[in-house]
């Protein structure tokens, strides 16, 4: 399925806004990729498609990862919305046609991150925080830090969605503050 195809079926299927985002990170993406010399091709498709779960919440989220036999933690099952990436995932392979691993990876992980990111996951995972749609405070040191030192940013996004959870007063994966550290620490090693 080309990416005009992908996009064509997408928009039936998103509200504008978060198509409109979707469109946003997959540009971002391919500017990330670009920079850093990762496949644009990649970069696009997981862009476009990384939300493309977003419209599962709560009992049909639930309803969908228990029939796709995905085992959530408990996190999860009571923050369904950090489901859509898992879901994402498998509406990338079953609706969108997508066979590329990085490429579902990249939708799986955009979410909370995991240590060890590809290249491809950082990309993603950072457009989804600094497209243009975008605005929070800090937000322009998070742009500037992703064409700088992708581990730098990926850390600068966990902080801002740790502190927004922690404001919220919801509950907080424990993969976000794992992505944190890790990052945190690859960094530390680029010093020493």
């Amino acid at each position: 399925m080309t990416i005009e195809t992908i996009m064509q079926k997408l928009k039936l299927e998103l509200d504008a806004v978060r198509y409109q985002h979707s469109v946003n990170v997959m540009e971002t993406s391919e500017l990330l990729a670009r920079h850093y010399g990762a496949d644009l091709n990649k970069a696009r498709l997981a862009g476009i498609l990384h939300d493309c779960g977003k419209n599962y919440k709560g009992d049909k989220a639930r309803e969908y990862i228990q029939k796709i036999g995905y085992e959530a933690d408990r996190v999860e099952l009571i923050q369904t919305r950090l489901l859509h990436g898992v879901i994402g995932e498998h509406l990338a392979k079953t609706v969108y046609e997508v066979t590329d691993t990085e490429v579902l990876n990249a939708i799986h992980w955009h979410t909370t991150g995991r240590p060890g990111m590809t290249l491809l996951e950082k990309i993603i995972y950072c457009a989804d925080y600094i497209e243009p749609l975008r605005n929070f405070q800090g937000i322009e040191n998070s742009r500037k830090s992703a064409f700088e030192d992708l581990d730098r940013c990926v850390v600068d996004c966990a902080d801002s969605t740790i502190r927004y959870i922690v404001d919220k007063g919801v509950l907080l994966h424990g993969k976000t503050v794992e992505t944190r550290n890790y990052s945190l620490m690859l960094l530390k090693k680029k010093i020493s």
